[in-house]
C-alpha cells in the first residue's frame, strides 16, 4: 500500500502540494471576507451565496472554450501565472469604491480563469505520481484542502471579526501570491502533455469524446451533482448563521479531512466499488435534519458528519481515471474540475433564491432531498450496467485505462 512519506519524496509533489494549499486558504479567506462585505452591503443571502461561490458559474463558459488548453500549457508556468492572476484580481475586490456590479464582474473573470487550474494541477498530479499513487496523492491534496478550509475560514472569521472584511479579502490578496512564488521556485519546467493547438472547437471534441462512454457520463454526474447540490447548502451559512459562519466552514473542513484520510489511506481496494454510493448519500443525510432547526450543537456536529461523504469522490475519480486515456488526463480532471465548480455556482444561485423565499434552513434541507434523490438513481443506474447481459456490458479483456468511448462500460 503506497504511502504518504514515498509521496513526499517525490520530486516536484512538494511544491505542488504547498502551492494547492496556499491557494484554497487564499480562497477561503478572501471569499469569507468578501461574502461579509457583500451581505453588509445588500443584505442579500442571494447576492452573499454567490459572493462566496458564484466564480464558479464561470467555470462552465471556461470547460467549454479553453479546457483543452489544460494539456498544451506548461504547467509551471500555467500554475504560477493563475496564482498571479488570482492574486490581482484579489487586491482589486479589496477595493473601498468598488461597486457591487464590478465585484461580480471581478469574480467572473477569476472563475474563467480557473477553469484551467484544475486541470493544469490535477493533470501534474498524475503525471508526477504512478497510477498506484493517484488516489492516495489525490487524498492528501484533498486532506490539505480540508486543513486549509478549517484554518482559512477560522483565521477569516476571526479577520473578520478584528481586523475589517476588507482586510481580510486583502489577505487572501496575499496567499495566492504565496501559492505564485511557490509554484515558480519549486516547480521544474516541463514540456505540455499533449501538442497541437488549443481551441474551442477541440475543446468541444475533446469534451464530446469523454462524454460519449455512459460508464464515464455516471463518474462525472456522481463528481458534479451530489456534491453540488450540497455546496449549496454550505453557502447559506452566512446568512443562517453570520456570527457563526466560520466555525460552521471549519466544521465542515474537519469533516472533509476526516473522510478523505479515511478513504485515501484505510479503505482497502476491494471495498472502494461498494461505498462509493452509500458514502456520497452520507453527504446529504445529515441535512435533512435542519428541517428541524435543530440548536447550534448538533449543527456543528451534522455539518461535521456531512462532510465526511466528500471522501467519495475520490472513489469517483478513481473510477474515472481508470476510464481515461492518458493523454486526456489533464482535460478530463479539467472538467470534472469545471463542472463540479460550475454546479457549485448554480446550486449556490438556487439556494440563495429558495433562501429569499423561504429560509436558509428550508434551502439546506430542499437541496439535501435533491442531492440523496440523485445519488440514489445513479447508484441504481451503476447496477443495472453491472447486471446487463454480456452482449450488452463492455469487454473486461482490455484495460479500461484505453478504452475507446465506444467501448467503455
Amino acid at each position: 500500500m503506497p504511502r504518504y512519506r514515498a509521496l513526499f519524496r517525490t520530486p516536484e509533489f512538494t511544491p505542488l502540494f504547498l502551492a494547492g494549499s496556499a491557494q484554497v486558504a487564499a480562497q477561503m479567506v478572501a471569499g469569507l471576507g468578501l461574502a461579509t462585505l457583500v451581505f453588509r452591503a445588500t443584505g442579500s443571502p442571494l447576492l452573499s451565496a454567490l459572493a462566496l461561490f458564484g466564480p464558479s458559474l464561470a467555470q462552465l463558459v471556461g470547460a467549454t472554450t479553453l479546457l483543452s488548453a489544460a494539456d498544451r500549457l506548461p504547467p509551471r508556468t500555467a500554475i504560477a501565472g493563475l496564482a498571479l492572476f488570482f492574486a490581482l484580481c484579489t487586491a482589486v475586490l479589496a477595493l473601498p469604491a468598488l461597486p457591487v456590479w464590478a465585484v461580480f464582474v471581478v469574480l467572473f473573470g477569476q472563475g474563467l480563469a480557473a477553469s484551467l487550474g484544475g486541470g493544469v494541477r490535477y493533470g501534474l498530479l498524475n503525471e508526477i505520481l504512478a497510477r498506484e499513487q493517484y488516489l492516495l496523492g489525490r487524498s492528501v491534496t484533498n486532506m490539505a484542502v480540508g486543513v486549509c478550509q478549517i484554518a482559512g475560514f477560522a483565521t477569516g472569521g476571526v479577520l473578520v471579526a478584528f481586523l475589517s472584511p476588507r482586510g481580510t479579502v486583502l489577505v487572501g490578496a496575499v496567499l495566492y501570491l504565496a501559492a505564485a512564488l511557490v509554484a515558480r521556485l519549486g516547480l521544474t519546467r516541463r514540456t505540455p502533455r499533449a501538442t497541437g493547438r488549443a481551441s474551442v472547437a477541440e475543446t468541444w471534441r475533446t469534451n464530446a469524446r469523454l462524454w460519449a462512454s455512459p460508464a464515464r457520463r455516471r463518474c462525472y454526474l456522481a463528481l458534479w451533482v451530489p456534491n453540488g447540490l450540497i455546496v449549496g447548502c454550505e453557502s447559506l451559512f452566512v446568512p443562517y448563521a453570520p456570527e457563526r459562519a466560520g466555525l460552521l466552514f471549519a466544521c465542515a473542513g474537519l469533516g472533509m479531512l476526516v473522510g478523505d484520510t479515511a478513504v485515501g489511506r484505510f479503505v482497502p481496494a476491494r471495498l472502494r466499488e461498494r461505498i462509493r454510493f452509500p458514502l456520497q448519500a452520507l453527504l446529504a443525510a445529515p441535512f435533512l435534519v435542519f428541517a428541524l432547526d435543530p440548536g447550534l450543537p448538533l449543527v456543528l456536529a451534522l455539518v461535521t458528519v456531512s462532510a465526511v461523504g466528500y471522501g467519495a469522490s475520490l472513489l469517483h475519480q478513481e473510477r474515472l481515471m481508470a476510464l481515461v486515456p492518458e493523454e486526456l488526463s489533464g482535460h478530463a480532471l479539467g472538467l470534472h474540475t469545471s463542472g463540479m465548480l460550475a454546479l457549485q455556482g448554480v446550486s449556490a444561485a438556487l439556494a440563495g433564491t429558495l433562501a429569499q423565499f423561504t429560509s436558509p434552513r428550508t434551502g439546506m434541507a430542499l437541496l439535501a432531498l435533491a442531492s440523496l434523490t440523485v445519488t440514489l438513481v445513479l447508484a441504481r443506474a451503476d447496477r443495472e450496467a453491472e447486471a446487463a447481459p454480456p452482449d450488452e456490458a463492455p469487454s473486461k479483456a482490455a484495460p479500461p485505462s484505453r478504452a475507446l468511448p465506444s467501448e467503455a462500460p
